[in-house]
């Protein structure tokens, strides 16, 4: 997925009302811009930090700028802005770079399933196999060298995990994607101590035969691809 022109740069002063982040350019001019991410992006959005910004020609747009990525003080770029790993999903998937989610006929998005009122980020058919259902998870959470989902208690999460489960014992394919936006993470565990519920539904989910996986994001300031599978580990 490349970013459709080239990203601007700018130091990160802070981060408030979930939404909006505030930055100063090498000219010393602060101003805000909208941060589409709604986890506590800890680790991830620390003052200080170096920021690259897209910009919208919507002349409606309260906020023109767009946050789209950060890097640490280790030099590791982090993507925050979790929309995008449902492109990057759907590009790999399209060019058959996760071998285990490939040759089917068709590819939908957001379609309508389960019984909580859920959208399916990633629906595949084939009329000789059975519908597969995949929910795309962005990771960027890094403690300690161990990437972690998620970042803050998402009820959101584990209404997706029900479904999912839901899915499979009907007998179609359900598969969790952990696609990993932070260029310093190499593994993925759920965070039982930020959220012990997910945590346990996942191992539940795991055991009832939803597939996961967890692959990594190569993330730079022209393009961010799927590249690599990385371990995934219950505990």
């Amino acid at each position: 997925m490349k970013f459709h022109a080239p990203l601007a740069k700018a130091t990160l002063l802070k981060r408030y009302k979930r939404f909006l982040v505030d930055l100063r350019s090498d000219t010393q001019q602060e101003f805000t811009v909208h941060c589409a991410n709604t986890g506590k992006m800890t680790g991830c959005a620390d003052s200080g930090f170096t920021a690259y910004y897209s910009t919208s020609d919507n002349p409606k747009r309260k906020y023109p700028h767009s946050l789209e990525l950060t890097e640490n003080q280790a030099g590791e770029l982090i993507c925050v802005n979790t929309a995008l790993a449902n492109k990057v999903a759907i590009e790999a998937i399209t060019q058959d770079v996760i071998p285990q989610l490939s040759g089917y006929q068709t590819q939908r998005s957001e379609v309508k399933y389960g019984t909580e009122n859920s959208r399916i980020d990633i629906l595949l058919q084939d009329e000789d196999k059975p519908d597969c259902y995949i929910e795309v998870k962005s990771v960027t959470l890094l403690e300690q060298g161990q990437g972690y989902f998620p970042d803050a208690q998402t009820l959101r999460g584990q209404k997706h995990l029900r479904e999912l489960m839901q899915i499979r014992q009907q007998g179609m394919r359900a598969v969790l994607l952990f696609v990993v936006m932070h260029n310093g993470i190499s593994s993925v565990k759920p965070a039982a101590h930020i959220d012990s519920q997910y945590a346990t539904l996942i191992e539940e989910a795991q055991a009832q035969g939803v597939e996961i996986y967890a692959y990594r994001a190569q993330v730079s300031t022209q393009d961010i691809t799927l590249s690599e599978a990385l371990p995934f580990a219950i505990r």
